[in-house]
């Protein structure tokens, strides 16, 4: 079997929503889900990681969001714009209504990434710690059995923007994940280095973010098709 090796990777060109179809699709997401959706293409960030965002790690002063544990297992640092932070700090309003809730009524707190609850056993009862999207409801937690409240679950965000893109009208396949996409592409069509893109995404290596530059080459028409030259009528 170590001989046979393994299989090539195949670069495939990522779905990638226009400006205005961004507008459109938010436009139609109400609520948290609308929020998160926001954060992800206003940011870069994947899913797993804006619901996995803590209290600590958003930093209106300075308006940046620091990913923890992100892509490849490292931190970065992303943007937070500026025109999501009333939205954002509703958000952790209603976040800390929950929290004070479940301190109030001696719930367990919230999963601590590397065992940090042995070495800070109250840090997860923390407001600090506490989820930017919390989840409504407690559910119990595979990994050590306890019930306690979880963020937001992955299929909320991916079932609202599936309606929000059949009610808009696009016929595109996308998933949450194009959102990052679109980040990514609308920010070289903006004239971003492409080495400021690679670190807000947290690329290891520049050939992943060069993807995006495939769907420019086209979408900035920079090549004429020979048809346009044709004097045919339409």
């Amino acid at each position: 079997m170590n001989q046979i090796g393994r299989p090539p990777e195949r670069k495939r060109i990522p779905v990638v929503l226009t400006t205005a179809e961004i507008q459109q699709v938010l436009a139609l997401l109400p609520g948290v889900e609308g929020v998160l959706a926001r954060l992800l293409y206003g940011t870069g960030m994947r899913l797993s990681e804006g619901l996995s965002l803590r209290v600590k790690d958003v930093d209106f002063d300075r308006h940046v969001v620091i990913v923890r544990s992100g892509k490849g297992d490292k931190d970065r640092v992303v943007m937070l714009p500026r025109s999501l932070a009333p939205a954002l700090r509703e958000q952790l309003a209603s976040s800390r209504a929950l929290w004070a809730a479940d301190r109030a009524a001696g719930h367990s707190g919230v999963f601590m990434p590397h065992a940090l609850d042995a070495k800070y056993p109250r840090a997860g009862q923390s407001w600090a710690w506490h989820w930017v999207f919390p989840a409504p409801k407690f559910s119990v937690d595979p990994r050590t059995g306890v019930e306690r409240r979880h963020h937001l679950f992955e299929e909320r965000l991916a079932r609202q923007l599936k309606q929000a893109c059949a009610s808009a009208g696009i016929a595109k396949h996308v998933t949450v994940h194009t959102l990052l996409h679109s980040f990514a592409t609308h920010l070289l069509q903006a004239g971003t280095d492409i080495r400021t893109v690679q670190e807000l995404l947290g690329h290891s290596d520049v050939s992943t973010t060069m993807i995006y530059t495939h769907v420019l080459k086209v979408a900035a028409g920079g090549t004429a098709s020979p048809l346009d030259a044709l004097a045919l009528g339409s």
